[in-house]
C-alpha cells in the first residue's frame, strides 16, 4: 500500500465532506482531490517523473497541500524548505537535493528553475481532473526533510510512503483521532511536525482542519473560539504564548478541546502545570525526529508525566546504550537507539553518514535519556550540542563557521542559554583579531542565516577555554 490508499479513505470516501478551512475558504475532500490531480498532470507535463525532486519554499497555503498530494500521486519526492532560510542555506539544499525546480511565491537567484506558485496554480486549472495512474510501492520515497548536521551541513532525511503511513496510523490509534475531530494547525508545513503529523492525521482520519498561515498569539484566542477545535498540535513556544490567555476565555477554549499535543522541543513541567490549571487539559508530550517521525508518546489514557516523553509507540524498539554500546539499567543515562517502520531510509546521497547513524539496525539518535522501571523515558540532553529553539533545530557549528568566516573574528563558540518563550536560544562568544561592533556581527548573521539561528547575544572573550587535548570547553564560558 502507499499513502494514497490511506488518503483515499477521505479524498474519495468522504469526497463531499468539508475538509479544509483556509483564508476564509472551505474545501471539500473531493475538491482537494481534483485540485491535486490537476497539479499532478501539470508537473508530469513539465517532465517530472517518479524519483525526481521538487523543492517547495512556501508559507502555509492550499497550494502547498496541492503540491504535496500531487507529488505523492506521481512518486515525485517532495522537498520542503524552511521559509526562514536565506540564500546561503537555500543554495546548499537546492544544490544537494538536485531538484527539477523549486516552487516559490517570489523569484530569487537559484541554481535550479524557480516556478511561481500563482502561475503554476493558474495553469493547473486547465489540466485534467482525473488522477494520473502511477504504480508506486511502500518503499517509494515520498519526501526529503533537511535537518542540520553537527558539521553545519544540512543532510536530507529520505522518508518513504511506509514511514509516513505507519506514523499516521500510530497517531490515529494512540491519540484516538477520528473524522469527528476538528484540527487547528498553525505549525509550518515545511516542518516534519506539521507535515508528518498534522497533514497526514487529517487526511487519514477525514477530520476537518483549519490551516493557519502562521501562529499569531494576538489572535489565537479568537481563532480558537471561532473554530472550536478539538485537536491542536503545538510546540512549547506556542503553549507559553497561550498562557497569556486568561480566565473565562481559557476555560471556554478548553471546554471544546479534546487533546493538546506538544513536541519538537522539551516542554517545561511549569508550563504543563500552568496550562492544566488554566485550560483544564494536561498537554500530551511526545518525542520525534525528522529521521524517525514519532518515537514515543505519553498515553492518551493514563498518566501524562511532566518532563517525560512517555512510552515507545507501537512497533518502535528502543535501546539505551552507553558509549561502549552496552545496555544501561533503568535510572541511568544512555543514548537512545531506535528501530522500527518509522525509521527513515537514509540520508540523501550520503551513504557514509547513513552507515554511521545505524548500529545493528538501530538508529543512533544522539539524544540521552533515562528510563524508569515502569517504562517512561525522560530526555536529559544530547550527545551533540544541538540547540532546539522554538521547535527549530540549531547546530552551533553552522553559526560558528559563519562567524569565523568574518575577517575580524579569530574563532567563535555558540552555546544554548535558557529562554522562557523559546526554550533555549543561541548565544555567541567570539575572539577578535580586529575591532568590530558586535551589532555589525549580528547584522551580518541576520543577512545570511535564518532568523532563529541568529545569536540573541554576542560576547567578546580573550580566548576560548580548552582542555589538554585542545577541545573547547563550552561549559566554562562565562554565563
Amino acid at each position: 500500500m502507499t499513502l494514497m490508499h490511506l488518503f483515499d479513505l477521505s479524498l474519495t470516501g468522504r469526497r463531499d465532506a468539508a475538509a479544509l478551512e483556509f483564508a476564509d475558504r472551505t474545501f471539500t475532500f473531493g475538491e482537494l482531490e481534483e485540485r491535486s490531480n490537476r497539479v499532478a498532470h501539470l508537473l508530469a507535463n513539465r517532465g517530472l517523473r517518479t524519483g525526481d525532486r521538487l523543492c517547495v519554499y512556501l508559507v502555509n497555503c492550499v497550494e502547498m497541500i496541492d503540491l504535496y498530494l500531487a507529488c505523492v500521486k506521481l512518486g515525485v519526492i517532495f522537498v520542503p524548505i524552511n521559509i526562514l532560510y536565506r540564500d546561503r542555506e537555500m543554495t546548499h539544499i537546492l544544490t544537494d537535493a538536485d531538484p527539477a525546480a523549486v516552487v516559490a511565491a517570489n523569484g530569487f537567484a537559484s541554481p535550479v528553475p524557480v516556478w511561481d506558485v500563482a502561475a503554476l496554480a493558474g495553469e493547473a486549472t486547465r489540466m485534467p481532473a482525473g488522477r494520473p495512474a502511477v504504480a508506486l510501492g511502500g518503499d517509494t520515497p515520498a519526501g526529503i526533510i533537511y535537518t542540520s548536521g553537527t558539521t553545519g551541513a544540512s543532510k536530507g532525511a529520505v522518508l518513504t510512503h511506509d514511514n509516513f503511513a505507519c506514523n499516521a496510523v500510530n497517531l490515529l490509534t494512540c491519540w484516538q483521532i477520528t473524522e469527528a475531530d476538528r484540527l487547528l494547525l498553525a505549525l509550518p508545513l515545511f516542518h516534519i511536525h506539521a507535515l508528518g503529523n498534522g497533514l497526514h492525521c487529517w487526511l487519514a482520519s477525514g477530520c476537518r482542519m483549519k490551516l493557519l498561515e502562521r501562529f499569531e498569539h494576538q489572535t489565537a484566542a479568537a481563532t480558537f473560539l471561532k473554530f472550536r477545535p478539538t485537536l491542536f498540535f503545538g510546540v512549547p513556544t506556542i503553549y507559553v504564548r497561550l498562557l497569556e490567555i486568561q480566565g473565562d476565555t481559557a476555560r471556554a477554549i478548553g471546554a471544546s478541546m479534546r487533546l493538546f499535543v506538544s513536541g519538537s522541543a522539551p516542554l517545561s513541567a511549569q508550563v504543563l502545570e500552568e496550562f492544566r490549571e488554566r485550560f483544564g487539559h494536561t498537554i500530551l508530550e511526545r518525542y520525534g525526529m525528522s529521521e524517525t517521525f514519532m518515537n514515543m508518546s505519553n498515553p492518551y489514557i493514563g498518566e501524562r508525566r511532566a518532563g517525560s516523553v512517555g512510552l515507545p509507540l507501537p512497533g518502535v524498539s528502543v535501546r539505551l546504550l552507553n558509549s561502549e554500546l552496552e545496555p544501561v539499567p533503568d535510572g541511568q543515562t544512555g543514548e537512545l537507539h531506535l528501530k522500527g517502520p518509522n525509521i527513515f531510509a537514509g540520508y540523501w546521497r550520503r551513504e557514509e553518514a547513513t552507515r554511521a547513524s545505524l548500529v545493528d539496525g538501530y538508529f543512533r539518535t544522539g539524544d540521552l535519556a533515562i528510563r524508569t522501571p515502569d517504562g517512561y523515558y525522560t530526555l536529559c540532553g544530547r550527545k551533540s550540542d544541538l540547540i532546539i529553539s522554538g521547535g527549530f533545530n540549531i547546530y552551533p557549528r553552522e553559526i560558528e563557521e559563519f562567524l569565523e568566516e568574518q575577517a575580524e573574528v579569530v574563532e567563535a563558540a555558540v552555546v544554548a542559554r535558557p529562554d522562557r518563550l523559546r526554550g533555549e536560544v543561541p548565544v555567541a562568544y567570539v575572539v577578535l583579531k580586529a575591532p568590530i561592533a558586535l551589532s555589525v556581527l549580528e547584522q551580518r548573521c541576520r543577512e545570511e542565516l535564518a532568523s532563529f539561528k541568529v545569536p540573541r547575544a554576542f560576547h567578546t572573550v580573550e580566548k576560548l577555554p580548552r582542555n589538554a587535548m585542545g577541545k573547547i570547553q563550552k561549559h566554562l564560558l562565562p554565563q
